[in-house]
């Protein structure tokens, strides 16, 4: 029922970003090959549907050390170079961003710069001194999370700092790509997204896509989560708040900058996994709440398998398919 939803609203090619629909790729939960080709096929079904920014999930090796469940998660990055072999080559990547521009499409990836996997190659370089360390001199996870499958950045070394500027300008000379979706922006200094952004787009314009919240992140970004509103959402849907809280949401809203573009949604890779299908949260109210994800002034976002009505929370760090056998019914 929400495939009838969003593809509703098709969009003509080269749509301005601040009236895009943005649409969120866990690649290796998006076919049974989990593949960029596979979903270099769904482009064009994609595009009919009114999808004009990709956003893809990370695309880097997953570390090896401590890794959590079979997998691993997309979010320990081994190689900020490297290509998930998982995923492909550099080559079908590659293809896929051609193939998306082809059809009108930006395409961005998730970048993790708040923290590496615990045995990122830039250790294996010697590079400990990149890292924040624990009294006893080892690396260690960001504190107060339970991510240790991941080693803290030390954002006070500004020989990284270039390296994962140098990282990410890699993608946009060598792929083409058109931004990043920078996973805990808010956890990383400001001012380094700020030179990030000025030394990239000395190879082209960026769409830049904060996973944070506040008025402060548009210094360098173009797009911030709307999670207040999310929450709002959720809370009326299930009967804890009165619709009246979305015009409070509004007059709050109105202390962002002109041109910041906000991203609505009624699930992502996180609520899905951990919070619970849109079913879970919203039960009947889900489509409603939908529409509304899209009348707000803003960019709406729709989750792989949101338009087959995804009804069960994705495995994070084991493989557990999309089943698309729905769409056939639409």
């Amino acid at each position: 029922a929400l495939g009838i939803i969003f593809s509703s609203v098709a969009q003509t090619a080269q749509t301005p970003i601040n009236a895009s629909v943005i649409y969120e790729v866990n690649v290796r939960q998006f076919s049974k090959e989990g593949t960029f080709a596979e979903v270099q096929k769904a482009l064009p079904r994609l595009k009919e549907m009114g999808v004009d920014v990709l956003w893809l999930m990370p695309i880097n090796p997953i570390g090896v050390k401590n890794r959590k469940g079979s997998l691993g998660s997309y979010y320990a990055v081994r190689d900020y170079k490297g290509i998930n072999p998982e995923f492909g080559t550099l080559s079908d990547f590659k293809s896929l961003v051609k193939e998306a521009h082809n059809q009108g499409m930006r395409l961005i990836i998730d970048w993790v710069a708040n923290h590496s996997s615990p045995d990122n190659v830039w250790l294996d370089q010697g590079h400990k001194d990149w890292y924040t360390l624990d009294s006893t001199g080892n690396v260690q996870p960001t504190i107060g999370t339970d991510w240790w499958d991941v080693a803290d950045l030390n954002y006070d070394n500004q020989e990284m700092r270039k390296e994962m500027i140098s990282s990410m300008k890699y993608w946009v000379k060598e792929c083409d790509i058109d931004g990043f979706r920078c996973d805990v922006a808010g956890w990383v200094p400001m001012d380094f997204w700020i030179q990030a952004r000025k030394d990239i787009e000395t190879v082209k314009p960026l769409f830049m896509l904060a996973e944070s919240e506040g008025a402060d992140q548009h210094q360098a970004f173009d797009m911030t989560y709307g999670w207040e509103f999310h929450h709002i959402m959720n809370k009326i849907a299930q009967g804890k708040a009165e619709p009246s809280e979305i015009q409070t949401y509004l007059a709050k809203d109105k202390e962002y900058p002109k041109n910041a573009i906000r991203m609505y949604f009624t699930s992502n890779h996180d609520e899905n996994s951990w919070n619970g299908t849109e079913m879970e949260r919203m039960g009947d109210a889900r489509f409603v709440m939908a529409v509304l994800s899209y009348a707000m002034n803003g960019m709406p976002l729709i989750y792989n398998g949101q338009e087959t009505s995804l009804d069960r929370r994705l495995l994070f760090f084991e493989k557990d398919q999309i089943n698309w056998d729905k769409m056939d019914m639409v």
